[in-house]
């Protein structure tokens, strides 16, 4: 049976989307992937954007809340974002809840830089993330 993952953050339209497409091209079968978000919107254009940079095709995903999987089990439920750790929900059916602080694309793009830029410098960050996961475990 495959182990399932809920990547969340607050919008669900960058990060949580990039870890859910990352860990699902990545990791091949070995995972369910989903991901959804606190306060959720819509799945941003520069998110499919980097993605498709590196071979990945994100456009297909949909932004979720996390009420659509508050009852749902998971081996693991990763936060990516501090308002989301904050706000997020109690998953008692998580195996193991993990954080991961990705800066928020707009939050590195109003200190300077473009914001293409900024949604891939929070893409590498969570690549590398996903493979260190995929490698070493939690």
């Amino acid at each position: 049976m495959k182990q399932r993952i809920l990547f969340i953050c607050t919008g669900n339209r960058a990060r949580s989307q990039m870890g859910e497409g990352l860990l699902r091209h990545l990791a091949g079968e070995r995972f369910e992937v989903h991901s959804a978000g606190t306060h959720p919107s819509s799945l941003a254009g520069e998110t499919v954007e980097v993605m498709r940079e590196i071979g990945i095709d994100v456009s297909g995903q949909r932004s979720k809340h996390v009420d659509e999987f508050s009852e749902q089990r998971f081996d693991y439920v990763v936060t990516v974002c501090e308002y989301a750790l904050a706000e997020c929900p109690m998953f008692p059916n998580a195996g193991l809840m993990l954080h991961w602080d990705v800066e928020d694309p707009s939050d590195t793009f109003e200190r300077g830089g473009t914001l293409i830029d900024a949604f891939r410098v929070a893409r590498d960050d969570l690549r590398a993330r996903v493979e260190e996961f995929l490698r070493d475990g939690p």
